[in-house]
């Protein structure tokens, strides 16, 4: 069953993969399938290719059920001209959520600017979209930095500095038994691309469940009820694409060579075969001895992508498909209360009567 895109336009990199019609539909009158937010805080670089990867997924995950999604932009995040043309033309303003009730949400992170949080341009805007959630949502997915932001907002955690970039793909474990983990295995693999963590005996203490952590990365994935909806954190990023960490690492290497960084960045671990780790460790010398920009026409960009392979997308995609079927039984148990509620009302006016 396709992605329906509602409200706008369908973003053309979607519409070019899936070869769809800019087609839209009115999401108050479909009563089948989930429906969901998709709340896109990446700066311009990442807007298009976050926008893409989470379309995956869920079309993946979707199998035969409908997914209506309805695109939302955050105020306060820094953007260019590019970036504000491309919401203005297939995103709607977070202010429209007020009066709105979806099933689910999905809320992604940016790269961060400020030590704190609380001090980021978007925060009030942010907590203003994770109070609402909590109360018109059956769930709530939270990445990465949003993950960290939900936790602090709701429950005063801190974010803990790493020593270096949490990068690369990590391998975790299941900790317990949930809902969201059915049919997952006793090990998953997924992309992390982060220099700050939450820590598991803080998020326990304040009744957060771990679903999935590492012995040298932490806490990978947990949850918490908040009011009526479930809240999904994930400090890494189950959604990114095969080339996401690459071009994460292209980036640094740049914005070493242009002295936007004091230091050559770490390699992503468990990403790179050995050929390529072989080939970027050469060139990783001659950059820190001839640090100059124009080194990069000899970066082996070719030879290191013909070797990258997607190892997570399809524990992602199950991860997905257990949430939208928790979604469902969440759709599931409103009406029945609805009905019961309207059953039990007209009863009352029958014996008034």
């Amino acid at each position: 069953m396709p992605l329906i895109i509602e409200g706008g336009q369908v973003p053309p990199r979607w519409a070019l993969e899936k070869n769809s019609r800019p087609a839209v539909s009115a999401g108050a009158s479909q009563t089948d399938g989930v429906h969901l937010a998709f709340i896109n805080n990446m700066p311009d670089a990442a807007l298009e290719d976050t926008e893409l990867q989470f379309f995956e997924l869920l079309d993946d995950a979707s199998g035969h059920l409908p997914i209506y999604l309805k695109l939302y932009s955050l105020t306060g995040v820094p953007r260019g001209e590019r970036g504000e043309q491309h919401l203005k033309s297939f995103y709607h303003s977070s202010d429209e959520l007020w009066q709105s009730q979806f099933d689910g949400v999905i809320i992604t992170g940016t790269e961060p600017r400020q030590p704190n949080l609380k001090d980021e341009p978007y925060w009030k805007a942010l907590t203003e979209v994770l109070d609402w959630a909590e109360r018109n949502t059956v769930s709530t997915v939270l990445s990465c930095l949003a993950a960290h932001a939900g936790v602090l907002h709701s429950d005063g955690i801190e974010r803990h500095r790493l020593p270096d970039k949490q990068f690369g793909v990590v391998e975790s474990r299941k900790a317990c038994n949930h809902a969201l983990l059915h049919r997952i295995p006793e090990q998953v693999r997924f992309p992390h691309s982060r220099w700050n963590e939450v820590r598991e005996d803080e998020l326990t203490s304040v009744g957060y469940v771990v679903l999935t952590k590492s012995q040298h990365a932490g806490v990978d994935a947990f949850v918490k009820k908040k009011h009526e909806s479930l809240f999904v954190h994930f400090q890494g990023h189950p959604e990114y694409g095969v080339h996401t960490l690459f071009k994460e690492y292209r980036r640094d290497i740049k914005r070493f060579l242009n002295r936007e960084r004091e230091t050559y960045p770490t390699m992503p671990v468990g990403y790179f075969d050995a050929a390529a780790t072989c080939l970027l460790e050469a060139f990783q010398k001659s950059a820190m001895t001839d640090r100059q920009a124009d080194i990069m026409a000899f970066f082996p960009e070719r030879a290191v992508i013909s070797g990258l392979q997607n190892g997570w997308h399809s524990t992602a995609a199950c991860v997905y498909r257990n949430w939208l079927q928790y979604l469902l039984a969440g759709q599931a148990k409103t009406s029945m209360f609805a009905m019961t509620a309207a059953y039990g009302n007209s009863l009352k006016r029958t014996a008034i009567g």
